[in-house]
């Protein structure tokens, strides 16, 4: 075969009705579509098997987690032709082998498998979560999902995330390193908590103890940090002893859920719900209502996603779930800010600061790239192509507005209606 990439261009344009957004490279040299831009590298027909047997995103990733799908060029520009496809045409395009029905998709069925070859499909790259126990967003299982994306090596992730070692959305203001971002991100949630000399804070999924740390040095507060994730821990607790803070820090592998000493005077929740589930949202929502005192402060810090016009019809992205974040779900904000609510909370003010996200994620994929050699040998190379596609196509769902993260400031309010005098909204503008 000499001719592998022409006719996959013309399978694909035969059904999607239009050009082929991007150029294609197959396994036998051949290339087609358009010029001058990304080039997807189609290295191996294994990738059209996975494609055939699991229509959709699914078999896209695991040809691109075991190196069969490549990219040269930019690989912004790529996902974003894709995702832009992809989101307009998303049905037409996820359901190619899916329908018997249609006479269009049983020929390119048939086209495909001649194309690919009459063999089974590949077993799924080893960085795939398989053989989950426990039902859903049970504290067994979340351990398991836990562990399978945050235990893969604290060096790992320095790497990426860079010394701040905060795995959340920064906050970009004129100039400024990542550093200086993440450091402006934890002092920004600091002074909408109005944390004080000698205030308890609960850091739910408290990651490598960054706000935790942030909290007591700059603020006096007492922290308990919390996370599933032993490596996570017990990083933090190197952290926190070599600045001296162990006399106002306490680390703790400790579901939230078993969390009984309250009540503290503020809770920052970093990028933590999106773990939660919607089946669950309700309980951590009322979960941290118990353990605030009366007119103490949360900070939920969390991705969204847009409003689907049938909620009973949303999909949990397949290559997430599969490979980054298992049992991770997105909420549209109005969903998280009515469960805030109804669990007895005052919502004081929701910031959105998207496009910072889309900024964080380009800094991390920068630094994954530039540690490339070094990312392979600490993880492997799947997990290293994981990371960078996960990150990549996040950067354009959040620049495209198709997902976004929202900072919630919500109050355990008293009867009495005081809320303290430093709720005052965008008062955290400067730090007093």
């Amino acid at each position: 075969m000499a001719d592998a990439a022409p006719r996959l261009a013309t399978l694909a344009e035969e059904l999607l009705g239009g050009p082929l957004p991007v150029r294609l490279r197959a396994w036998d040299g051949s290339e087609a579509g358009p010029a001058g831009g990304p080039v997807l590298i189609v290295r191996d027909r294994r990738a059209l098997r996975r494609m055939i047997w699991k229509p959709g995103e699914l078999g896209l990733a695991r040809a691109w987690v075991a190196g069969e799908l490549d990219v040269e060029g930019d690989l912004y520009a790529l996902l974003d032709g894709l995702s832009g496809l992809l989101w307009e045409r998303g049905e037409e395009t996820r359901s190619l082998l899916d329908s018997v029905r249609d006479p269009k998709l049983r020929a390119a069925a048939r086209s495909l498998l001649r194309i690919a070859g009459p063999f089974p499909p590949p077993k799924p790259p080893a960085e795939e979560m398989r053989g989950r126990s426990g039902s859903r967003h049970s504290k067994r299982r979340d351990k398991q999902a836990i562990s399978h994306h945050y235990d893969v090596g604290n060096d790992f992730y320095e790497l990426v995330l860079g010394p701040s070692m905060v795995y959340s959305c920064a906050y970009w203001t004129e100039g400024g390193t990542l550093e200086d971002a993440q450091r402006d991100k934890l002092d920004l949630i600091a002074r909408k908590l109005n944390l004080q000399e000698g205030d308890r804070l609960l850091d739910v999924g408290c990651g490598w103890g960054s706000m935790a740390i942030h909290a007591a040095r700059e603020y006096g507060a007492r922290v308990v940090g919390v996370t599933l994730s032993r490596e996570q821990a017990a990083y933090a607790r190197k952290r926190i002893a070599d600045e001296g803070l162990t006399d106002l820090i306490e680390i703790r592998v400790q579901d939230y859920r078993d969390v009984t000493d309250g009540p503290y005077d503020a809770i920052s929740s970093i990028g933590m719900a999106e773990h939660v589930g919607a089946v669950k949202y309700r309980e951590y929502a009322d979960t941290l209502y118990g353990l605030l005192k009366p007119g103490g402060r949360l900070l939920n810090h969390q991705i969204s996603r847009r409003p689907e016009p049938d909620e009973e019809a949303y999909e949990i992205d397949a290559f997430i779930d599969a490979y980054v974040f298992p049992d991770g779900e997105l909420s549209p904000m109005g969903s998280t800010l009515t469960t805030l609510e109804d669990a007895g909370f005052e919502v004081r003010d929701v910031e959105a600061i998207r496009e910072h996200y889309a900024l964080t994620l380009r800094r991390w994929v920068a630094n994954l790239e530039a540690g490339w050699d070094r990312a392979v040998r600490l993880a492997s190379p799947g997990r290293a192509r994981i990371w960078r596609l996960y990150m990549a196509a996040s950067a354009v769902s959040f620049e495209r507005n198709r997902i976004g993260v929202n900072q919630f400031l919500a109050v355990k309010t008293p009867v009495s209606g005081a809320s303290g005098t430093a709720l005052r909204p965008r008062v955290w503008n400067e730090k007093a």
